[in-house]
């Protein structure tokens, strides 16, 4: 059995977190575009561009799981999807 060195282990925990990050800016990309369908829909059918009790529940959701910095990834999300408002 072959002893990690610390700089390895965190060579190792780097490379981990960069492919995740590559994931999470995935997910992201694609919850851009499916929201945009949404406000594309909801436009078309006559609706509002923003449904703030939607955010709201999106805001809350990212609280709960996250504390007060998952409200602040919701908030960025939410104007990724669908601009500043």
């Amino acid at each position: 059995m072959t002893a990690t060195t610390p700089e390895q282990t965190i060579a190792d925990a780097r490379e981990r977190i960069d492919a995740l990050d590559d994931r999470i800016i995935g997910l992201i990309q694609e919850r851009v575009a499916v929201s945009a369908v949404v406000q594309q829909t909801r436009i078309a059918s006559g609706g509002r561009r923003v449904h703030l009790s939607r955010e709201n529940e999106i805001l809350s959701h990212y609280s709960e799981a996250l504390g007060k910095a998952g409200t602040t990834l919701a908030m960025t999300l939410l104007e990724l999807s669908r601009g500043r408002i």
